[in-house]
């Protein structure tokens, strides 16, 4: 860390330690350089996170704390020197100059609520586990055409991680054994799947048919490895289904969960990620528009002389856009004026992609106010601009 004084002087640099002591080592170390009668809120800290256990504590001192994005960090770098070099006492400087003589350019680390503090936590874990899954799933379907293309095939419109088809798999891990599978071990792999009798003959053909295969040993390999990878995304289905519930539970408890909820194309998984990315910190969005810009669905302008481009946003919240992305694609099949703009954007030759993100920019302004005026989505005032 790096305290400065008002007119840029370096008043002390130190290493401070995790925790409780690296805590109490920073109030001492402010506490020497401000007056007795100071008030916290005259420190001004800038940090490169908006959130963990030292940005809580920091406000919670009464601090005004400034997160700051790490490319913002690297270009303040640059302006004090451009040799390249840098270091963690580099790195503080710059981040003490920059809140000295920028503050009023930063966007100040505003709190969110412990309920939306838990919802974050148990979404962005019930995203990483989806994203683990799928991860397993490519590996397991790379491993399947690799030595057992007649499972691939046979399973694939069931879906690769659904409990049949692992049940299967764990069951019959190879060729030969697949091909052995009776009509009565199918169908009890299949039970709660409509028109059973039809899946099971086509993937008993199926299984059953002359493919490409592997030399025994190898075969045998493979189905080592599947049996870890069915049991790997078992057990990963077992606790999405556990932190679905979590999820559902913690965003239930939020006062905005009803008006996110009345979103076009939002329920309680997306509800909770939308709820979760933006926080709930009173103040944070000053505008519809500060809104937009954080969520990376505005767009922004390249101007240079008589040349003007617009782009969109590619510096953003990525689990913000994926989740502003699916619920603008659910809109279109629920709400008859989000369909009607869709369908508008399309036909000025707007790719499906950036009508998305028109779409989802709207929905966003709409968020916005149902948000600050605490009232539920109202097709017609939402869209009354439009008529």
């Amino acid at each position: 860390v790096e305290v400065q004084d008002e007119q840029g002087r370096v008043l002390k640099r130190a290493r401070l330690p995790e925790g409780m002591a690296g805590m109490s080592r920073f109030h001492e170390l402010v506490g020497r350089f401000v007056p007795e009668d100071a008030q916290p809120s005259e420190v001004l800290v800038c940090i490169e996170t908006d959130r963990g256990p030292w940005v809580r504590a920091l406000r919670a001192a009464g601090y005004r704390v400034f997160g700051v994005d790490p490319k913002q960090a690297a270009r303040h770098r640059e302006i004090l020197g451009s040799s390249g070099a840098k270091s963690d006492k580099g790195d503080a400087h710059a981040l003490a100059d920059m809140v000295r003589t920028r503050h009023h350019q930063l966007r100040e680390s505003a709190g969110d609520s412990e309920v939306a503090e838990a919802v974050k936590v148990v979404t962005r874990a019930h995203q990483a586990l989806l994203w683990e899954r799928t991860r397993h799933m490519l590996r397991l379907r790379v491993a399947l055409r690799d030595y057992f293309p007649a499972a691939l095939q046979a399973y694939k419109p069931l879906g690769l991680t659904s409990e049949p088809v692992l049940r299967l798999l764990a069951k019959a891990p190879t060729p030969a054994t697949a091909a052995k599978l009776t009509t009565s071990q199918i169908s009890s792999a299949l039970k709660g799947r409509r028109d059973i009798p039809a899946k099971t003959q086509e993937i008993k053909q199926i299984l059953r048919s002359d493919q490409l295969g592997q030399a025994d040993l190898v075969t045998a390999a493979y189905a080592s490895t599947m049996r870890a990878l069915t049991a790997v995304i078992t057990t990963l289905n077992a606790e999405i289904t556990t932190l679905e519930g979590e999820v559902e539970a913690h965003f239930g408890r939020h006062p905005d969960a009803e008006v996110i909820l009345s979103q076009p194309g939002l329920g309680v998984i997306l509800g909770a990620r939308v709820l979760a990315e933006f926080g709930d910190a009173p103040g944070r969005y000053a505008s519809a528009k500060t809104r937009k810009n954080y969520a990376g669905t505005s767009p922004i302008t390249r101007q240079s002389g008589k040349i003007r481009t617009v782009h969109a946003r590619f510096v953003h919240n990525d689990r913000l856009v994926d989740a502003l992305h699916l619920q603008a694609s659910c809109a279109l099949l629920h709400d008859p004026a989000v369909r009607a703009y869709y369908d508008q954007l399309r036909a000025r030759d707007v790719s499906h992609n950036a009508a998305l993100r028109q779409v989802g920019n709207r929905l966003v302004g709409i968020l916005h106010g149902c948000l600050k005026t605490h009232a539920p989505y109202d097709q017609a005032t939402a869209w009354s601009h439009r008529e």
